[in-house]
């Protein structure tokens, strides 16, 4: 069985791996969904999880690599995702 990685900024449940091991270091890893690199666009306060989130919704809550996107996507749902 494999894991589950979530993304905290957008509720994608497909990441690659986790975006921080458990020493709080950051995977480089960016999201397909909404395109937050883990360890680049949380450097700075003005970058948190809750801003980047609002600036993408507020974009049009495009997909970063559109050819990952589900047929039957839904936001309300994978938003759900986030703890």
């Amino acid at each position: 069985m494999s894991k589950i990685y979530i993304c905290p900024v957008c509720g994608y449940s497909e990441l690659d791996e986790p975006p921080y091991d458990d020493g709080g270091n950051p995977s480089y890893n960016i999201c397909d969904c909404c395109g937050f690199e883990f360890g680049f666009d949380d450097g700075s306060e003005e970058m948190s999880f809750e801003a980047y989130r609002k600036k993408w919704i507020d974009e049009g809550i495009k997909w970063f690599s559109p050819d990952k996107k589900p047929s039957d996507w839904n936001i309300e749902e994978q938003l759900r995702n986030i703890k």
